[in-house]
Parts: C-alpha cells; sequence; structure tokens
C-alpha cells in the first residue's frame, strides 16, 4: 500500500513539473513572437522616422507635408466637420494603436507579468520612478517659463517600446530573458499611465458633460455585453465606434476610446479546455474515418465539414481578447505606426528649430529623458528590492536595471503625440519634436552601450 502511494505520488509530482514546463515552454514561446514583433516593428518605426525627416527637409518631397495638412469638409446632419489628413492619423487611427495597447494591458494584468503582485511590483514601481522623476526635471527647468512650457511636463514621460525592443534585439543573446520580460512589462505600465494623462490633463477642447455622461452610458453597455457572455465582435465594434464619437466630441481625447473599450473585450471563452480536447479528438476521428485516396481534398465534402467544424471549435476555444489583439496587433506595428511616424516626425531643420534646442522647454525633455527615465527607474527599483516590496528579475544586476532605464529614455511615439496635445503654438510643437527625436537617439546609443557593457553572454531567445 504505502508503496502504492509513493508511486501515485511520484508520478503526480512528474505531471506537475511536466506541465509547468509546458506552461513556461508557452510562455516563452508567446514572449518570443511578442518580442519579434516589436523589434521588427521598430526598425520599420526608425525607417519611416528617417523618410519623414527627408519629406519635410527636400523641397522637391514638400507635397506630403501639404497631403497631411489639406483641409476636408464634411457636411453630416446638418453639422459641419472639418479636418486633415494628420488629424485622421492621430484622432482615428491612433485609437486603433491604443486599443491593441489597451488589449495588452489587459491581458498581463490577466495572465501576464503584471498577473499577481508578486512578478508586477517591481515593474509597476520601476515605471511611475521612470514617469515621475522626468515630469519633476522637466518642471525644474520650466516652473516660471510660461503657461505655453508649463504644459510640456507630460512629454518626456513615455518609453516607446518598439524602438527600446528593437535595440534589445540587435544585442541578441548579451540580454537575459528576464531583462528583455522586465522592460516588457515597465513599458506596459509607462504606457497606462501615459493614457491616463492624456485623459485626465490634456483635453482637447472643453469637457461638455452631457457627451461624457453619453459616452459613460456606451461604455456601461459594453461592460454589460461582457457581463452577458457575448462573444461575437460585431457588437463590441459597433458600439466602439460611437464611443469612440461621444468622447470624440465630450473634449477627452479620443484615442482614450480605444482603451476603454479593449478593457471592455472578454477575456473568456465559451467552452472550457476539456471541452475542446474531446470535441477536437472526436471530430479529428471522424476526419480520418472520412479519408480516402480516391478524392481530393477539396471535393471531400465529409472532410471540409469536420475541418470547418473543427476550425469553429479553434475558434471558441481562444478568448476574443487575444483573437483581437493577435490579428490587429500587426496591422498596429506595420502600418499604423509608420504612418504616425510619416505624419508627425516630419521636423524642418531651421534657425528657429535648432536654436529651440537650447530652450527651456528642450532641455526640459532632453533631461527628463536621458536623466529622469534612469534615474527613477532605478531609484524606486532600489528602494522597492531593499524593502522587500519586490525582487530583482532573475539573472539580472543593478548595473543591467540601471542600463535598461537609460534604454526606457527612448520616448518617441508617445512623447511626439502628447507633444501635439501639450503644445498649441506650432514652432513650440517642432522644438518639442527635435528634443524628443535628438533625446530618443541619444538615449537608444547610451542604452545600447551600456546594455551591450553589462549584459553577460546568455542563451538566446
Amino acid at each position: 500500500m504505502d508503496n502504492f502511494k509513493k508511486k501515485s505520488i511520484s508520478k503526480f509530482h512528474k505531471q506537475f513539473i511536466l506541465n509547468r514546463r509546458i506552461k513556461r515552454r508557452k510562455l516563452e514561446t508567446s514572449f518570443t513572437s511578442f518580442f519579434r514583433r516589436e523589434a521588427s516593428g521598430g526598425i520599420l518605426l526608425l525607417v519611416a522616422t528617417i523618410l519623414a525627416l527627408v519629406f519635410a527637409n527636400v523641397p522637391a518631397l514638400s507635397f506630403l507635408e501639404n497631403f497631411w495638412s489639406e483641409n476636408i469638409t464634411l457636411q453630416m446632419f446638418d453639422q459641419t466637420f472639418e479636418f486633415n489628413f494628420r488629424l485622421i492619423v492621430n484622432d482615428v487611427l491612433m485609437v486603433i494603436f491604443f486599443f491593441v495597447v489597451g488589449l495588452e494591458i489587459k491581458r498581463e494584468l490577466k495572465v501576464g507579468e503584471l498577473s499577481s503582485i508578486k512578478q508586477a511590483s517591481l515593474p509597476i514601481v520601476a515605471a511611475i520612478g521612470g514617469m515621475l522623476a522626468p515630469s519633476l526635471i522637466y518642471a525644474l527647468f520650466n516652473y516660471n517659463a510660461g503657461s505655453e512650457a508649463t504644459r510640456g511636463w507630460g512629454v518626456p514621460m513615455a518609453t516607446d517600446i518598439a524602438f527600446a525592443i528593437g535595440i534589445l534585439a540587435l544585442l541578441g543573446n548579451r540580454v537575459p530573458v528576464a531583462l528583455k520580460v522586465f522592460l516588457t512589462a515597465l513599458a506596459i505600465v509607462d504606457d497606462l499611465g501615459a493614457i491616463l494623462v492624456i485623459a485626465i490633463f490634456y483635453p482637447t477642447h472643453d469637457i461638455h458633460l452631457t457627451m461624457l455622461l453619453v459616452a459613460g452610458i456606451v461604455f456601461g453597455l459594453l461592460i454589460l455585453f461582457n457581463i452577458m457572455r457575448i462573444y461575437s465582435p460585431i457588437p463590441y465594434l459597433l458600439l466602439g465606434l460611437s464611443l469612440w464619437f461621444f468622447i470624440l466630441q465630450s473634449g477627452v481625447h479620443a484615442t482614450i476610446a480605444g482603451v476603454l473599450l479593449a478593457f471592455t473585450i472578454p477575456s473568456r471563452t465559451d467552452i472550457n479546455q476539456v471541452r475542446f480536447y474531446v470535441r477536437a479528438k472526436y471530430l479529428l476521428k471522424d476526419f480520418r474515418e472520412s479519408y480516402s485516396s480516391d478524392l481530393k481534398l477539396i471535393m471531400n465534402t465529409e472532410e471540409q465539414d469536420q475541418l470547418q467544424m473543427l476550425s469553429n471549435e479553434i475558434e471558441k476555444v481562444s478568448p476574443l481578447m487575444l483573437r483581437m489583439e493577435h490579428n490587429m496587433h500587426p496591422w498596429v506595428m506595420y502600418v499604423i505606426m509608420p504612418v504616425f511616424a510619416l505624419a508627425n516626425a516630419g521636423i524642418q531643420f531651421s534657425l528657429n528649430t535648432v536654436n529651440g534646442l537650447f530652450s527651456s522647454i528642450s532641455v526640459g525633455i532632453f533631461f527628463g529623458l536621458l536623466i529622469g527615465k534612469p534615474l527613477g527607474i532605478a531609484l524606486l527599483s532600489f528602494i522597492a528590492v531593499k524593502f522587500n516590496i519586490a525582487c530583482l528579475p532573475q539573472g539580472t544586476k543593478w548595473k543591467q536595471i540601471i542600463s535598461l532605464g537609460c534604454l526606457a529614455g527612448i520616448g518617441f511615439t508617445m512623447s511626439i503625440f502628447i507633444n501635439g496635445l501639450a503644445f498649441s503654438n506650432p514652432e513650440t510643437v517642432e522644438i518639442g519634436k527635435m528634443a524628443i527625436l535628438v533625446s530618443s537617439t541619444v538615449a537608444g546609443i547610451i542604452g545600447w552601450l551600456l546594455i551591450n557593457r553589462s549584459a553577460p553572454i546568455t542563451r538566446n531567445l
């Protein structure tokens, strides 16, 4: 009897270890896929930025700037709407960008690095430090520089995850997996902080409470859909479109609609793993039995039916949240972000913009990203570890955390976005973009050099 118990316990223990290894491999495979997408997206974003700078400074190619600034008038329901293509990029396409960011945040909160207090504590604390320190440094340089300048405190807060991960990818096997995961989680928390800052501190015009109330009702309906376990994407997308319209009219920036919609997308499924396994096994058995060597697959209606039913079962077991993220992420990385860079990263190099690099705005952004980011991330991380609130990622050292903090000083996409919201003067917007571009470039170079020197050779992903 004792031998039987020992064998049962041993068998259970082996199965437990095997399950943990399978889960770890799945997590690493998923993260590897995510990491590679972000890295390649960062390279494409860099190419789009260079093209935007070329188009902005070569007179023969000025037609691109004219294209983005072309005014369009639309008459609808006795109302006249005026906009241009740059506004479409920033208020429509970027809503999709923020929607995917919201899905990533929700996934991390559900099953990723932010799903437990133990896992999330260090990235959250580090991200808070990486947001507060740059803002404070910017404020120190601009506290008496006028109302226009003081509004830019949110510009140096954000980290561009695509560029940062793209640089880590260049280092290959010199970067431990834990360090890559830490940067990804930190950047996602950083994005959440930037979203809150945009929603609260950078409205597009005076707040329209009636429109905001209607948007709240629509958001409540979306939550109700989730509670009712409605798993079709169509109702969410239709209501999401109305949510975007009412938030746009309310004065809160329209991109917040994307994040709110993402948080209502179901993370559950209508069938569980056991039912899926049994059903899939049954369908595969029928598929094998209906096989005929005399018939091609396209002519065998039985096999076609079995494959279609199996496809339906796979779709049912995959949560709508993951399906949407998987399908839309490539569009965001390879289309929306490069288009955003083409529309917004073009800076005309003139005497005014060069002189603007020495203004308080530029200096605040430069030192905020270059000094504030690593200082805030390292300092709050050290305090958290010292007081046992968190622990360092496995296989990493403090010099690597500091190096990673420098890399987090690449602001770019989100910083340029906030820059356009913070400043109303076109010349100030150009100066801010120039400062972001210079700061992000320097931060990327310094971060790459420091991580390259501090990271040991490890097994590559």
